[in-house]
């Protein structure tokens, strides 16, 4: 499995059957060479789960992440897992090909002294060989699937450094409920004068409704968060109706560069790169076999 988001750095710890990737240049498909003698047969293709802008997915790389993925969750897989698995197999081969496009080189010296600091952190090459066995490596297929980690992970942390540290925001107030005949009765007390934060505080006495800062982008409830950028300061939204109930919003403060904060830069980072794969899988060549 791959972790899409990673800020530089993060992957170099002992990694896991859920965070190795596979080399794109490993896991090509292999054509056959000249024949060296008039007796040699030539290599056979691996036969691809998937091929993905002439690089190539092997089934036995899919098969053993299928193994993997199985022990981590610890239950047979579904038909949604198995195309999980692969799907995550493809953003990673294609992560690992935009690093290359954008000038990344995977070096064996690169890859030797993180395979060597991996070593370390386990106490040694006895104790990673065992670890390969029982998460169903060999050392060749793991320097693939580290190789091409190492290029998804740069990838990843450039579409997250394209996140900017600051940015609009507001700082918003609501009060929900669950009925829109009592939501509209609490309209029409606030169109009468009504203060807001003490009727936000009647309906939410811990928290007063208060949202916090944040940007375009981080609220669950996008009506909501399109209603609060829509507003002044100091005005209040209508009724907003979402899966979750009736809302009215009220802005507190309003800032168009404010420093966000780790974890809306996160949820942002994270969308980025949602985005980036979507697109990216559109302009791919991308076959299922």
């Amino acid at each position: 499995m791959v972790v899409l988001l990673s800020s530089c750095g993060a992957n170099e710890t002992t990694p896991t059957p859920s965070v190795i990737e596979s080399s794109p240049e490993l896991f090509e498909t292999v054509p056959a060479t000249q024949i060296s003698t008039p007796t040699q047969p030539a290599p056979t293709p691996l036969p691809l789960a998937a091929s993905v802008n002439g690089g190539g997915i092997t089934v036995v790389e899919y098969q053993d992440e299928l193994v993997r993925f199985q022990a981590a969750v610890g239950r047979e897989l579904t038909s949604e897992d198995e195309e999980r698995v692969l799907d995550d197999l493809i953003s990673q081969l294609l992560l690992a090909q935009a690093a290359a496009e954008n000038g990344y080189k995977m070096t064996e010296t690169v890859l030797q002294d993180r395979l060597d600091q991996l070593i370390e952190g386990m106490g040694g090459k006895a104790a990673f060989d065992d670890w390969l066995v029982s998460n169903n490596y060999v050392e060749d297929s793991f320097r693939g699937a580290l190789a091409r980690s190492i290029s998804a992970a740069w990838m990843r942390d450039q579409i997250a450094a394209s996140v900017p540290e600051a940015m609009e925001q507001v700082h918003a107030q609501h009060i929900l409920v669950f009925d829109a005949q009592e939501a509209n009765l609490i309209l029409g007390r606030i169109q009468a004068g009504a203060d807001f934060s003490a009727l936000a505080f009647e309906y939410d006495p811990i928290a007063r409704g208060d949202l916090g800062w944040f940007p375009r982008g981080y609220l669950l409830e996008p009506r909501v968060e399109e209603a609060a950028f829509e507003l002044q300061l100091g005005q209040h939204s209508e009724v907003i109706e979402t899966q979750t109930g009736y809302h009215i919003v009220f802005i507190l403060e309003m800032d168009p560069a404010r420093a966000l904060d780790p974890d809306a830069r996160l949820v942002l980072q994270t969308t980025a790169l949602q985005e980036w794969l979507e697109r990216r899988k559109t302009e791919s060549d991308i076959q299922i076999r």
